[in-house]
């Protein structure tokens, strides 16, 4: 057959040059695509590493701060030991002890404490000492160093070592200010260095004048009050800055907030400009008795020695791209002249047809060396003409017993040829008879392999794979039939094995309590669930269908404040490849609101993307339990009012608003009087009655705000959120009028010692309780069955027919 007629198009169907193009067009596009990968993952190596880098700056700087801030507490103490070991020290030993010390400090300096009786004979003392007059100062309303008020005591800098140029405010009076005396105060109390809250310094210059004030008291061996402070004056610019890097050179953005300011001051914030990128750090700094919020954004200078390689990396994966596609289209556009090139040798090639035909034995060699497959060739009779060492093997005959004798159909299961030969016949409109069914393709066949089953010798059957094709000799005349047998057999045992272990699988699945899941988060950000068992539907109460086409049904069950907790655990398990476990609510059509637990571990698939392997289970009724047994755990199972537990807890919860927000709080507690009595005379049961009794009068008068608990055997306390100490006292009054107005029979009247406390600023919970306590003793040493206001100086006590009267 010539070469020009069966000549076939490139993809069989649309001309060379459209073919080029499209060639061209695919592997650019393909290219395109792998570049856009390449550069997808440069990018997140790039985002870790600019990540890792922040956080080792950041840790450097907050180390450096840290150990400056430890460093000022070191020097600040040891000047503290220094005059609580010395008899006196004169201002020349000052001078020769705290210079060296001025290290990131504005300022030393010691301030001794003086009363109101020796103000003028100290004055006159240090006037003669310094030569010079001598007076203790105070800034007036000009902002002006003047004569100090009259007051009980002050507390004036007497030496001081400054590394400001304008000296220091020798005689200012710590106490005349509120914030100064505020640390001073808490010094005093505290017998530790105290820390002010942020403040405009005395005496600096006014680029270093925001800071704070670190005070720590200095008392004689056996003395309990403080005869004198030691302070460090220190700038947070100054203390922050040294040694760092010039604006124009760090990489990081710096913010430095006192965390116990209502205001949220700023003590230090960088000069230099802030980045684009949206990393951030926040550290806690501790000094004295404050702690500090350090925050830390990466600057303009971190952003451009950080810069991404994408842009560079997109550029030349797509140049790269062009230029292959542009290669191939000039080789496939060069097909024609090949094809020329191919008419010409052909005439060659007949010559050496004769060769050919002498290479038909070596051919049969070749058939027969292939013993895994069974090829077997027939003439338009069906009768076998080639019949190769894989048929012998397969089907168990010699090639002498086929050849020229058997037919092809002979080999095949003949009820399957039957049954074969019916619809081809409809399809095709003429009646083909069995003996060709496995010859003759339906008009929707794209010649695919076909299962077919074969009789061997024994008569045993096999299941083969069979393609086959029509024989055409050198005129193209169709002279027979060829057909290629593949054995199945292991393969469709294995087949029916995965399909009875999918079976399997989902008869256990369907009695797991609960459901079993994979479900996968592709780069897309594209949500779905690839498996899910039937106990995902009881769980969401969504058909199976729905639920693995949509994943975004399950989310829509879910609790509006739970959806985007569980959608961010998600993503970050897809993150950090971690195990993923999330307890949240539902709301379902039929049973209402549920609670799900879900667990799923993770793997990273090969194209992109997270697949998790997991179960859900319905804890509703474990939930329950747990509400059950935590209000049995702060509850007190004789009164049924709240236990010591819970008011611990719900006492550190207020604390942490006061300190977050400006607000009031007030304690009242109470000690029934006379209760080991009341045991002793009428037994322990009748005690209990009475303390259910007092729980009920007290309770009925509480308002919804407050919180009642029991803290001992007799003592019960009332935690009062947003009230002052007059209205907490006047509650008190109430509950202590409701006791001694009625009898308890047959107890009598039944009293109690009350004790009124209410919050003071930077006052911490155990100076609250010890306050509250402390009245409660009073009440108590005072004669029990009255009102005590701690630091009122007053308390109510029955006098006569129920009046009350004024404790002096």
């Amino acid at each position: 057959m010539p070469m020009q007629a069966g000549r076939p198009k490139i993809l069989g169907f649309i001309s060379e040059q459209a073919s080029a193009w499209l060639v061209a067009l695919v592997v650019l596009s393909v290219g395109s695509a792998l570049t856009v990968v390449v550069a997808w993952a440069a990018a997140d190596l790039y985002q870790q590493q600019v990540h890792q880098r922040f956080q080792l700056l950041v840790n450097e700087r907050f180390t450096r701060i840290q150990e400056r801030f430890e460093d000022q507490e070191q020097r600040l103490g040891s000047l503290q030991r220094f005059f609580a070991n010395s008899a006196d020290v004169s201002r020349s030993e000052f001078d020769g002890f705290a210079q060296p010390l001025l290290l990131h400090a504005r300022a030393y300096s010691w301030a001794p404490r003086v009363f109101r009786e020796q103000r003028s004979q100290f004055e006159q003392q240090i006037s003669r000492q310094r030569g010079e007059p001598f007076a203790i100062r105070e800034l007036n309303a000009l902002g002006e160093l003047a004569p100090a008020t009259e007051r009980d005591e002050y507390v004036p800098v007497l030496y001081s070592q400054t590394q400001s140029l304008l000296g220091a405010p020798l005689g200012f009076d710590l106490l005349a200010q509120p914030l100064r005396r505020s640390a001073l105060e808490r010094a005093q109390q505290s017998g530790k260095p105290a820390v002010s809250q942020p403040m405009q310094l005395v005496g600096v210059e006014p680029a270093y004048a925001a800071g704070v004030l670190l005070v720590a008291p200095v008392s004689k061996a056996g003395d309990t009050e403080p005869y004198g402070f030691v302070m460090a004056v220190i700038s947070m610019r100054q203390l922050v800055t040294d040694g760092l890097p010039k604006p124009n050179r760090d990489n990081l953005v710096m913010q430095i907030v006192d965390t116990s300011d209502s205001q949220q001051r700023e003590l230090y914030a960088s000069s230099n400009a802030l980045g684009n990128s949206h990393l951030s750090s926040t550290r806690r700094l501790a000094l004295g008795d404050h702690v500090y919020a350090l925050s830390v954004r990466a600057s303009q200078v971190f952003d451009m020695a950080n810069h991404s390689s994408m842009n560079t990396v997109l550029a030349m994966g797509v140049l790269l791209s062009a230029l292959l596609s542009a290669l191939l289209y000039v080789l496939v556009s060069q097909r024609q002249r090949a094809l020329k090139l191919v008419e010409q040798r052909t005439v060659q090639l007949r010559l050496r047809e004769q060769e050919l035909r002498g290479a038909h034995g070596q051919l049969r060699s070749v058939l027969n060396a292939a013993t895994q497959v069974a090829i077997i060739a027939t003439d338009l009779r069906g009768v076998i003409n080639t019949f190769n060492a894989g048929a012998e093997r397969m089907l168990g005959f010699k090639s002498e017993e086929v050849l020229g004798r058997l037919k092809l159909e002979s080999l095949h299961l003949a009820s399957e040829l039957e049954a074969r030969a019916v619809p081809l016949s409809a399809a095709l409109g003429k009646r083909i008879p069995p003996s060709q069914a496995m010859l003759v393709e339906s008009p929707d066949s794209q010649h695919e392999a076909r299962e077919w089953t074969l009789v061997r010798k024994d008569g045993s059957r096999l299941t083969v794979n069979m393609l086959v094709t029509v024989l055409l000799d050198d005129y193209g005349l169709w002279v027979g039939h060829l057909a290629i047998y593949l054995d199945i057999t292991a393969q469709k045992g294995a087949y029916e094995a995965l399909a009875a272990r999918d079976r399997l699988l989902k008869k256990l699945s369907s009695h797991v309590p609960g459901g079993i899941f994979q479900f996968t988060l592709e780069p897309q950000d594209n949500w779905r669930f690839i498996y899910a068992s039937q106990g995902m539907r009881d769980i969401y109460e969504i058909e199976l269908g729905v639920l693995q086409q949509d994943a975004r049904t399950v989310f829509e069950r879910i609790h509006p404040l739970d959806a985007e907790r569980v959608r961010a655990s998600i993503r970050l398990s897809a993150l950090q490849l971690s195990h993923w476990r999330e307890e949240y609510r539902v709301q379902l059509p039929q049973r209402g609101l549920r609670w799900i637990r879900g667990e799923a571990t993770p793997e990273e698939l090969p194209g992109g993307g997270t697949l998790w392997h997991g179960y859900v289970s319905d804890i509703s009724d474990l939930k329950r339990v747990e509400e059950e047994l935590r209000a049995l755990s702060i509850t007190d199972s004789l009164t049924g009012i709240y236990n010591r537990r819970y008011f611990q807890d719900r006492l550190k919860v207020e604390m942490l608003r006061l300190n977050r927000s400006a607000g009031t709080l007030s304690l009242i507690m109470l000690d029934i009087d006379h209760f080991k009595r009341i045991n002793d005379q009428h037994g322990h049961a009748m005690g209990d009655r009475v303390l259910q009794e007092l729980c009920k009068r007290i309770g009925q008068r509480l308002r919804r705000t407050d919180v009642f608990c029991r803290v001992g055997g007799e003592e019960f306390a009332v935690l009062c959120p947003g009230t002052d100490g007059a209205q907490a006292y006047s509650l008190a009054t109430q509950l202590w009028q409701s006791l001694r107005n009625t009898s308890m029979e047959p107890v009598g009247i039944v009293t109690a010692s009350f004790g009124v406390a209410s919050w003071r600023a930077d006052e911490d919970i155990d100076g609250l309780l010890l306050r509250a306590d402390s009245a409660v003793y009073v009440a108590k040493q005072a004669g029990r069955d009255r009102v005590e206001a701690c630091g009122s100086g007053q308390a109510l006590m029955p006098v006569g027919a129920g009046l009350l009267a004024k404790k002096p």
